[in-house]
C-alpha cells in the first residue's frame, strides 16, 4: 500500500525511526542495520516500507534498501516468522550475509540469529533456499572481504555524495554497485554520480 516514504528524519531509535512527510511523522519499525544508516536527524531519507495490518494494530516496517525489505518479506512469508522475528533476524546480521547463509543451507549459522531455533532455521532454509536472489548472495561475498583501507575510501565517498545533496540511503545504494578496489576517490564519486543521474 505504501511503497516508500521520503522525508526528513526526525528521530532514530534502536528499532525504529520517525520520518516527517508533509507535516506527518511516520514511526517506522526497522532493523538495527537500517537504523544505523539513518543516523543523521534532519537529513532527507528514503525508507522502503510495508504496512502490517493485524486485528489489534496497524504498523509500518521499513528499511534503508529495497533488498533488505525484500528479504524481510521473504522471511515473513515463512510459517511461524512474524514481523518481530523477521526484524530480529535482520538485526542479527546484514541481509546479504543472511542471504548467503540461507543459500548455502547453513542451519547452524542461522541459529545465531535472534529468535531462531533449529526447527525455525530448517524451515527457513527449506522454504527460501531457492528464492534468495543471486545478487544478494554475490553482494554478501563482495562485502565479506572489504579491507580497512577500502572501508575508509567508502566512507569518504559516502560523505562526499551526501555533501552533494544525496541521502545516506541513496549514496550507500549506489556505492554498493561500484567495484572500488582499483579506483581513486575521485573516480568513485564520478562513477556514482553517473549512476545516480542516469
Amino acid at each position: 500500500m505504501i511503497d516508500f516514504i521520503k522525508g526528513k528524519l526526525i528521530h532514530v531509535f534502536g528499532d525504529s525511526v520517525v520520518v516527517e512527510n508533509n507535516g506527518i511523522g511516520y514511526k517506522i519499525h526497522t532493523s538495527v542495520g537500517s537504523a544505523s544508516d539513518f543516523s543523521m536527524p534532519g537529513e532527507e531519507v528514503v525508507v522502503y516500507t510495508e504496512m502490517i495490518v493485524r486485528e489489534d494494530a496497524i504498523s509500518l516496517v521499513g528499511f534503508s534498501s529495497r533488498d533488505e525489505l525484500n528479504m524481510f518479506q521473504m522471511l515473513t512469508s515463512v510459517s511461524g516468522i512474524g514481523t518481530k522475528v523477521g526484524i530480529g533476524i535482520l538485526s542479527s546480521m546484514p541481509y546479504g550475509q543472511l542471504a548467503g547463509i540461507i543459500a548455502s543451507q547453513d542451519i547452524k549459522a542461522l541459529q545465531s540469529a535472534q529468535g531462531v531455533g533449529k526447527k525455525t532455521a530448517e524451515r527457513l532454509v527449506l522454504e527460501l533456499k531457492d528464492r534468495v536472489p543471486q545478487t544478494m548472495t554475490l553482494q554478501a561475498h563482495e562485502h565479506a572481504h572489504v579491507s580497512p583501507q577500502d572501508q575508509g575510501t567508502q566512507k569518504d565517498a559516502l560523505d562526499a555524495l551526501m555533501s552533494l545533496g544525496y541521502t545516506r540511503s541513496e549514496a550507500q545504494g549506489v556505492l554498493k554497485q561500484i567495484d572500488m578496489e582499483t579506483m581513486t576517490i575521485e573516480e568513485i564519486i564520478k562513477a556514482s554520480l553517473k549512476k545516480l543521474m542516469f
